[in-house]
Formats: C-alpha cells, structure tokens, sequence
C-alpha cells in the first residue's frame, strides 16, 4: 500500500492544487466500497491524460502482484482463517496427509489435525502485520520486504498432543511455511507455557522481526513439506 500511496502522489502533483487532491482532502474523503481515494486519483490522473489506460494496467498488475495474498487478511473469524483456510490450504498442497478419525488413531478426540503414516500433524497458521493497535487488521497487513517491526502470533499450541508442528505464516506477497517437531516447539525460548489460566499444557508463540532469523532451520518450502513431516516425525 505504501509503494501506491508513494507513486500516485508523485503522479498528482501536477493536478494536485487545481483539483484539491491534497493529503487532507484525500484523508477526510468520503468514500463507500468500492469508491475510495484510489479510484478518485486514477480516474483524474487518467482524465488529465497523466497516465494512459497502459500506465493504468501496469500499475494494477505490480499492485497485484504485492499484494496476492492481501484477501486473507480480510477473513476476520479467526477460526475460519486458522482453521478452515489453514487446513484446506495445507490439504491441497500435501494431498497424503489424511484427516484422522479413531479407525487410524483409537485415542483421536479431536487434538490435532493431520495424520501421515502414525504422525499426528498439528497446523497453525497466522499473519504478518505491523505492531500497533487501533487500526484494522488490512490496513496493518505488510509485506516481506517491510522495515516496519512486525508480529505474528501461533496460539493455543499444545506440544503434548501432536508429534510435529506445521506453522503457516502470511504475508502480503508470500506465504512461508515452517515445520517442526513438537520437542523442538516444547523447547523453544520463545514458546509461552500457559497461554490459558491453569492450563499448563498450551501456550503460544510470537514469531516477530526480531527473532524470526531463529526460525530459518524450520523453514521449508511447499514442495518439500510432507518429506520435512516425515523427517520430524522421526
């Protein structure tokens, strides 16, 4: 967001006095989905002939291509996006994991969500966004290339009840995948025993800008995930 924002306030300078398209007029317009300060930019600066409708396609194909995955940040149920996006996402990617059921495990209730082969396979998925507060989880969502500080949040983690972790984490432009066993979770300085009053068998982890080079020996990408499974099961 902040690339656009940058270049169409270079490109209205022009036409910026003679159409009142100052910052403050900008903050304080009116706008209803899908009308906002963008379409009101562009649509002057093609009506001015600034840019062309080429200019225009370019621009929205590099926007789109920073932000492909900005539509997650827009699924506010968190059950929905670390749940069922998370789980259908990671089905697609690794199609021989299975869904377990008490016929492959006696002793499932319902503790983690994948089984491959005696592995039971916990997922946890969670997005990058900006460390501040009042302010929508979209407009905080920021990309891989970012310098402002970030945090991402794996809750509800319960090391004991699965054999390996399989965490998502989003951002803007990518997704990045970790995979690791539930020992090397357990063990972690940075894994918060009790994230619930007297439940000492679940916490959390916050992955930020300051520690997430400690993660890079979990980091794997989407073709290799069910052999680094299989390897962490071990």
């Amino acid at each position: 967001m902040d690339k656009l924002r940058a270049l169409l306030k270079k490109l209205i300078k022009p036409i910026a006095v003679k159409f009142d398209l100052t910052e403050d007029f900008l903050k304080n317009l009116f706008s209803v989905y899908p009308f906002n300060e963008f379409e009101y930019i562009i649509s002057h600066l093609l009506a001015e002939n600034i840019i062309t409708l080429s200019d225009y396609h370019k621009i929205r194909k590099e926007y789109l291509t920073r932000n492909k995955y900005l539509y997650l940040y827009e699924i506010t149920a968190p059950r929905t996006f670390g749940e069922t996006w998370a789980q259908n996402h990671i089905s697609e990617l690794v199609q021989e994991l299975e869904r377990p059921n008490r016929d492959l495990d006696p002793e499932y209730s319902g503790q983690y969500d994948f089984w491959f082969q005696g592995i039971r396979i916990e997922v946890k998925a969670s997005r990058a966004v900006m460390r501040k507060s009042g302010d929508s989880l979209i407009n905080k969502a920021i990309s891989t290339d970012s310098t402002y500080k970030f945090d991402m949040n794996f809750q509800q983690i319960k090391p004991a009840c699965c054999d390996v972790f399989l965490w998502i984490g989003v951002w803007r432009n990518e997704i990045r995948y970790w995979v690791l066993s539930s020992k090397d979770v357990a063990q972690s300085p940075f894994y918060s025993k009790g994230q619930h009053r007297g439940n000492k068998g679940e916490g959390q982890l916050w992955i930020k800008d300051s520690n997430i080079a400690e993660f890079d020996s979990w980091r794997v990408s989407a073709r290799d995930l069910l052999e680094r499974i299989k390897a962490c099961g071990k």
